[in-house]
């Protein structure tokens, strides 16, 4: 089965036009870029069909079996090192990825082993709504067994099924190699009904800090930390001396407003907050002027929320508009996604409290999930249309869009972009969202003969939710991977020069989930880095 993460919002944020040439004094190359590029080839976002592990299965799909957690009955193990886990942590959060032996489909999972001595629990690998079996798992499905320390690593669990189908499905995890420190190679089984289903193999990757990190490098100092009155922090934005933090769907699809005085910017003080209740999750926040704009209600009825915060500490409700999942503000348009149709939806907000819809631009692609992130640049509007690609239109005049080109593979799934000029060409970096994606670097100058040109990678496990493009820096958020800096003036060799590892397995209500850690970003240019965390809230960093 295919568990692919609900895409986020691919909120942006735009900047003036940056200044071509290295800005940082560590470049291995010196003087600006000249705009000449090799095009890449394409490696998709394809994750292969080779086995995890080299797993030898004593008993084929649909045996008979009467349980499924014990390893010794199912795997061979026999030529798995042996000391493969004499130095394995016994807690801790791990992102879990299977491959059936046919290589062709994988689904994912965090799995949470606390160091209180709660119960051990696995979740479906997106956010808090999980459903895991058919039915929603609300605080995760609890081992049946485990064996994880030093010496092992295996486990598993059991959950039921909705009616008619009145079963149980089991899971059956066993470690076999190590390969890296944080990472577990191995095997498992997959029971249902009285009989073996599926087996195949899996990766582990632990959820702490990668590649040996120190929790933050290259100036990108924490200035507060302060929670939020919200289930996950999604999406933030900042005006009047005020922060905007909006809440992820969880179980109950609750979503909200959180805002927070940040005059001082080490002591952010909540004002107030605005829960939505049930059935209303919120996924894209943006201002403009007196205009506060709240959008993600469309999947579950009503539209995105105008507020007057003519008086930030106090927004005030002033209309609704049709449904949006994410939010761009181009001086005086204002883009929406995620609407009632596959399509993005474009208004005058030349007077911000009051938004005219202009018209609805419906991209002409392949592909179900529909617009999921947009951003504009010198009258362009550029479009992530998940399974559709990356698309571009001509939007200079108001009345008449045109469709111009985009970049599609097989496998990919756009959520979130960002565009600028570099040395005369129009530079567009695009992230997908799912196992393997990673960030691209297109030359767009061309719509219709866009080029890859850089890339940018961390685990695959992760992926970037947000991206902000301030002159030559690029301002990602990674999830799990933290805030992420990139030097961008030579578009072709992006590379890191500051980072912020946000996630922390101790954080309450962690579970090793795809789509935890840092989600929303905006870098309003008055030296600070405001970042939403899921779970830690609203994170103040300075800007390096």
């Amino acid at each position: 089965m295919a568990l692919l993460p609900l895409a986020l919002s691919g909120c942006t944020q735009q900047s003036s036009t940056p200044n071509p040439g290295p800005s940082d004094p560590d470049d291995v190359e010196t003087g600006p870029w000249d705009g000449s590029a090799q095009t890449l080839p394409e490696r998709t976002d394809a994750i292969g069909q080779t086995a995890y592990s080299d797993c030898h299965y004593k008993l084929p799909p649909n045996t008979q079996v009467t349980a499924c957690d014990d390893p010794s009955l199912f795997f061979d193990r026999s030529s798995c090192p042996s000391d493969a886990f004499n130095s394995l942590d016994s807690t801790g959060t791990y992102q879990i990825v299977t491959r059936t032996v046919s290589g062709l489909t994988y689904a994912s999972f965090g799995l949470r082993i606390p160091s209180d001595g709660t119960p051990s629990t696995l979740f479906d690998g997106g956010r808090d709504v999980a459903f895991l079996g058919g039915i929603p798992q609300k605080e995760g499905t609890p081992l049946t067994q485990q064996q994880v320390g030093a010496g092992s690593f295996s486990f598993s669990m059991t959950f039921p099924w909705n009616p008619p189908r009145d079963f149980a499905r089991s899971y059956l995890f066993a470690g076999c190699t190590r390969p890296e420190p944080d990472r577990i190679n191995g095997c498992f089984a997959l029971c249902s009904n009285g009989g073996i289903r599926s087996v195949g193999t899996f990766t582990a990757v632990r959820t702490h800090w990668g590649r040996g990190e120190a929790e933050s490098g290259g100036g990108l100092t924490l200035v507060s930390e302060t929670a939020a009155p919200l289930p996950q922090s999604g999406e933030v934005t900042v005006a009047k001396n005020h922060a905007y933090v909006v809440g992820l769907p969880t179980n109950n699809y609750s979503g909200g407003l959180a805002v927070f005085d940040v005059s001082d910017r080490a002591h952010p003080v909540l004002v107030k907050s605005l829960p939505f209740g049930n059935a209303t999750p919120t996924y894209a926040v943006a201002a403009r002027g007196d205009a506060l704009y709240v959008g993600g209600f469309g999947r579950y009825g009503g539209g995105f929320l105008v507020y007057d915060i003519s008086n930030p500490a106090d927004p005030q409700p002033v209309g609704v508009q049709s449904s949006v999942g994410s939010l761009f503000v181009d001086g005086d348009r204002l883009y929406t996604t995620g609407g009632q149709g596959a399509d993005v939806q474009v208004y005058d907000i030349s007077t911000p409290l009051a938004p005219v819809l202009l018209q609805r631009v419906t991209p002409l692609v392949e592909g179900t999930t529909g617009p999921l992130g947009v951003s504009a640049w010198q009258g362009r509007l550029y479009v992530n249309h998940g399974v559709g690609g990356f698309l571009a239109f001509d939007v200079s005049n108001p009345t008449s869009f045109r469709q111009l080109g985009g970049y599609n593979f097989v496998n990919q799934y756009s959520n979130a972009s960002v565009v600028g000029t570099f040395a005369g060409r129009t530079i567009a970096f695009e992230a997908g969202q799912g196992l393997n994606a990673h960030l691209r670097v297109l030359d767009v100058t061309d719509p219709n003969q866009m080029r890859l040109i850089g890339e940018h990678t961390l685990r695959s496990e992760f992926s970037i939710n947000h991206l902000v493009l301030k002159g030559t820096r690029l301002y990602t958020t990674w999830f799990q991977e933290g805030v992420r800096v990139l030097d961008v003036s030579i578009p072709t060799q992006p590379h890191e020069v500051a980072f912020f590892n946000t996630y922390r397995e101790t954080d309450t209500g962690r579970k090793g989930r795809t789509l935890e850690g840092a989600s929303g970003i905006h870098v309003p240019g008055d030296g600070y880095v405001y970042v939403a965390d899921t779970h830690r809230g609203l994170l103040i960093f300075n800007e390096p």
